[in-house]
């Protein structure tokens, strides 16, 4: 049986980019997103590509139980198992600590972390019923190893999503199951970049088009990180080839972050 993954937030920007790379890869892909409608053009498009059967889009609250248990069994009922698990959900709200609103700093939690955890448990269920050596992976951030300037709600969780890849790999290694997060560099072109740069331009005290140049100035390889970085380190840690790591915070910084 062909192996498939899992993407919550498949259906837009990186996550959209992972799974067709995923599918590219040979992978059969649940695109998993909030907007079911996005999910579902994903899906098309790669089996437009790689031929009808390769994806199916699904719609998933990551930040709600049953939403997150409706989608294992609906996974489970179209193709009858899973190997990889890719979070790539994600939001980020910027304000000064003393303007932080509690609801911002909540969200980032529950999308960020609360919903990692969801996913990861209950697919790791299906992995352990089928004895599939399986792959868990989180789309992480540099955010969650040094702390970010008017960040607190998407570093606290990202911090957190650290550890809760060393707990989960400990909890699933008896299973062959190993679990990872990608530490990510700042993805300059990306849609939350870009709609964070009128923030940052303020708190940077720079005019808005000086941002980008900023932050690629603090990178000694000198570019932001590309989804393609993402991808290639990705496809390495959902591989054979990586049978042996497991607990991994895993920098994809080009050198900005080197522990």
């Amino acid at each position: 049986m062909e192996q498939v993954a899992v993407v919550i937030g498949g259906g837009q920007t990186l996550g959209a980019f992972l799974s067709e790379g995923l599918a590219e890869a040979g992978y059969k892909v649940a695109v998993a997103d909030l907007n079911v409608a996005n999910a579902r053009e994903v899906a098309d498009r790669i089996n437009g590509r790689y031929g009808e059967g390769r994806a199916a889009g699904f719609r998933v609250d990551a930040t709600d139980e049953q939403s997150v248990m409706a989608l294992a069994e609906a996974v489970d009922r179209h193709f009858g198992q899973v190997n990889a698990l890719v979070y790539s959900a994600g939001i980020a709200r910027a304000a000064p600590i003393t303007q932080f609103a509690l609801n911002d700093f909540d969200l980032s939690l529950q999308v960020n972390l609360v919903g990692y955890f969801l996913c990861a448990r209950e697919f790791s269920k299906l992995m352990i019923r089928d004895g599939v050596a399986g792959r868990i992976i989180q789309i992480n951030s540099k955010s969650g190893k040094v702390g970010s300037k008017h960040n607190a709600g998407y570093s606290a969780a990202k911090f957190g999503g650290v550890g809760l890849t060393q707990s989960l790999a400990l909890d699933l290694a008896d299973y062959g199951i190993t679990v990872h997060s990608l530490m990510l560099g700042n993805l300059l072109k990306s849609p939350m970049f870009q709609s964070l740069i009128p923030q940052y331009a303020d708190k940077l005290g720079l005019q808005p088009d000086q941002v980008e140049q900023y932050y690629v100035d603090k990178v000694p390889l000198k570019r932001g990180c590309d989804y393609q970085d993402v991808l290639n380190v990705l496809l390495f840690y959902t591989s054979d080839k990586a049978s042996y790591c497991t607990g991994q915070s895993i920098n994809i910084t080009g050198g900005q972050v080197m522990f």
